[in-house]
């Protein structure tokens, strides 16, 4: 296949993606997707499976159910019907018959603390974060006010050792280009401590801080969502960072009592480890709250 040919069809299958993640509390049209974007429903459906390996309502279902068990976790105030219907399910009784296949337990269940053994055993699939010895317990978030940020990006399925190659391949794409001035950030689509790690959609930003002779053929771009954050700053060791995010979500959240949404969190590094070389990172990670 001719690389112009790969980076379209890659551009279409990312903008698919990011509709579905962004529009997931809505009844996704695919017929509307498809107008949007330009092109037919079978071509569309082709290129989505050659990318990412299966079919878009596949990946649809799959992302509601990510989203779901997250906030099952996490908001412990709001009613199972009202997360059913955040993350675009029409039927909570279709939605518990697909949450048990999935999980092994009722959405009942995980949420009274189901999900605390779920978490452990992908957190053992790790043998890096199975080191930590990390405590977090004395971190305080600031809570602030994003702006929406314009970022160029590659996508990496996994949280997993090829995340060092994607951050590579970005660094080399900033060096081709003469980028000065600019910030590294990683969007975490799913929650890494509940969604098994070869299936997470972890995504790799760039964001420039000035755009103007940037010429952007093979990196695509998309916006990071403004809202209402809480910010964690902190330096840790690569084996810190799952155990981290789990703290987050499973320790942090519940009893704050914040309650989180279907926007996904991201980190923006000062210090990264697969670029700097020096095995630590110093981070903000941003979730997204309400009250």
């Amino acid at each position: 296949m001719k690389k112009e040919t790969l980076e379209k069809r890659t551009k279409i299958a990312n903008d698919i993606m990011y509709y579905i993640y962004t529009h997931i509390d809505t009844n996704i049209d695919i017929e509307e997707l498809s107008l949007d974007l330009n092109i037919s429903k079978f071509h569309m459906h082709r290129i989505f499976k050659e990318i990412f390996g299966r079919n878009i309502y596949e990946s649809i279902k799959s992302i509601r159910l990510q989203k779901a068990s997250n906030l099952l976790l996490t908001n412990k105030y709001s009613t199972i019907s009202s997360i059913v219907n955040s993350c675009g399910y029409s039927s909570q009784s279709s939605f518990i018959k697909i949450f048990k296949e999935r999980f092994g337990m009722s959405p009942k269940e995980w949420k009274n603390g189901g999900y605390k053994e779920y978490s452990n055993e992908i957190i053992k699939q790790s043998k890096f974060a199975m080191k930590s010895k990390a405590n977090f317990e004395n971190i305080t978030p600031t809570i602030v006010k994003a702006k929406a940020i314009e970022s160029y990006y590659i996508r990496n399925r996994g949280y997993n050792k090829n995340i060092e190659a994607t951050w590579q391949k970005l660094q080399t794409w900033v060096l081709t280009n003469n980028i000065k001035s600019y910030k590294r950030a990683a969007l975490f689509h799913d929650n890494p401590t509940i969604t098994p790690l070869d299936e997470c959609q972890y995504i790799a930003c760039i964001i420039v801080d000035d755009e103007k002779s940037i010429k952007s053929d093979r990196i695509p771009k998309f916006k990071i969502a403004e809202g209402v954050y809480a910010r964690f700053d902190l330096k840790a060791k690569a084996e810190d960072l799952l155990p981290f995010i789990q703290w987050v979500y499973h320790e942090w959240l519940p009893k704050s009592e914040y309650e989180t949404t279907t926007k996904p969190s991201y980190a923006i590094y000062d210090k990264l480890d697969f670029i700097d070389g020096d095995d630590e990172f110093e981070f903000s990670f941003y979730v997204s709250i309400n009250y």
